[in-house]
């Protein structure tokens, strides 16, 4: 089964670069299967990684930010793969 983890966070204003970059390079114990890092307008960073892993699995996320980089605590959800159709 394939689980990912995805890590959204919204920089403050005008340092979304910072937070990118900042993003980019927190390590992850483990190793997921893979790691991808978006950006999107209003200085916004998406973070997702894939696993062999179920639903329920302990897995190693990115943690916080510092405090006064981002407008708010970062939105983390996890989505199993689904057979297509």
């Amino acid at each position: 089964m394939t689980l990912a983890l995805m890590w959204e966070a919204r920089a403050v204003e005008g340092r979304g670069e910072e937070l990118l970059a900042w993003a980019r390079a927190q390590e992850i114990d483990g190793s997921p299967v893979r790691r991808e890092t978006f950006r999107a307008p209003q200085d916004r960073v998406l973070v997702i990684t894939w696993w062999d892993a179920g639903p329920d699995a302990e897995l190693p996320e990115l943690p916080e930010p510092a405090e006064g980089l981002v407008t708010r605590a970062v939105h983390r959800w996890r989505f199993e793969s689904v057979e297509r159709v």
